[in-house]
């Protein structure tokens, strides 16, 4: 964004005496651009939006491991089920307002919602209103992946319900290409995560577009503003965005880390559709966020919203855990 048209916005103008005193001191142009960008970073604001609990198998999200061994991170109740959360996030930058993921949406049968044992009062409508907002202030929904609990909200029934419409109506809807083609022309074991009626009405109401992937795993910058790693393991092409939030790092972790249970590397959901190269993909990024100290937004985990990790001799495990109004 230039500095002449963020210098329009009123609520910014406070900060162009600072840049207009820099300027005049013929500071250089290395720090001008700093102080364009700390002013950028601190004026970012994040919100959780919770768009809906619910429960899964406890041994469907933990593969091979054993239950005996989950359990003490993960609870099961008699059904053998587990507290899931679709903890999204909401970024306020400048004049963007960034929803990442949407949650399973309200738009299913009562027989599939019953699947899922949904717990709790959060819809996405009531978590935006919570923080002042609503559907059509969002600019940008981001998708890190199209399986039904990460995309759901993203679509609704028609105002007398005989199709389908984008849930949030000035939005641009962001997925990959390689992505949006694995979920359009799906493998038999996700077919079922990648339901045609939470993908295909962002296409059709031309609000679709594509992340630009720069050819490596992990580029420092998109189309939004942060950074994304992109993960093979659980699907083709999941993106992991990386946001500059204040002096911190915050990664959204989606189903790279689905929990806080999570963290050893055998603990590998049984629905990932390459294990072996999950475990890959968690070893190279648990390291670095150990390294790097990096703040893990769980989205799945109900009762860990954000946590970092350190190295041990067992590798790298948990090393604090955090409350969402701690951080941000």
């Amino acid at each position: 964004m230039p500095f002449s048209l963020f210098c329009k916005d009123f609520k910014y103008k406070k900060y162009v005496v600072l840049y207009a005193f820099a300027k005049a001191h013929t500071f250089p142009t290395q720090l001008l651009f700093l102080i364009f960008q700390n002013i950028r970073v601190t004026l970012m604001k994040i919100y959780p939006i919770e768009a809906g609990n619910f429960k899964l198998d406890g041994g469907a999200m933990f593969g091979v491991v054993p239950k005996s061994l989950w359990t003490r991170t993960n609870p099961a109740d008699a059904h053998n089920m587990i507290d899931i959360a679709a903890r999204c996030m909401l970024i306020e930058d400048r004049d963007r307002l960034i929803l990442i993921d949407t949650g399973m949406g309200e738009k299913q049968t009562e027989k599939f919602y019953s699947y899922y044992h949904l717990w709790g009062n959060d819809t996405i409508d009531t978590s935006l209103a919570k923080h002042g907002f609503h559907k059509d202030d969002i600019t940008d929904v981001f998708m890190t992946h199209l399986h039904f609990d990460h995309c759901g909200g993203s679509v609704q029934w028609n105002k007398d319900r005989t199709g389908y419409e984008p849930a949030f109506k000035n939005a641009t809807f962001w997925s990959n290409e390689d992505h949006w083609k694995w979920a359009t022309q799906p493998n038999r074991r996700e077919k079922a995560s990648f339901l045609k009626e939470n993908i295909l009405p962002m296409e059709e109401s031309g609000q679709l577009k594509f992340i630009k992937r720069k050819g490596t795993s992990f580029q420092e910058s998109s189309e939004l503003g942060f950074g994304l790693f992109f993960a093979d393991g659980h699907t083709d092409k999941q993106m992991i965005p990386h946001i500059t939030y204040q002096d911190k790092t915050i990664v959204f972790m989606a189903d790279l880390l689905p929990t806080a249970g999570h963290l050893p590397l055998p603990f590998v959901m049984g629905y990932d559709t390459r294990p072996f190269l999950t475990l890959d993909e968690k070893e190279v990024f648990l390291n670095t966020a150990a390294d790097q100290g990096y703040y893990l937004w769980l989205e799945h985990d109900a009762h860990n919203p954000i946590i970092t990790v350190q190295h041990t001799e067992k590798g790298v495990r948990l090393k604090d855990t955090f409350t969402l109004e701690e951080i941000i």
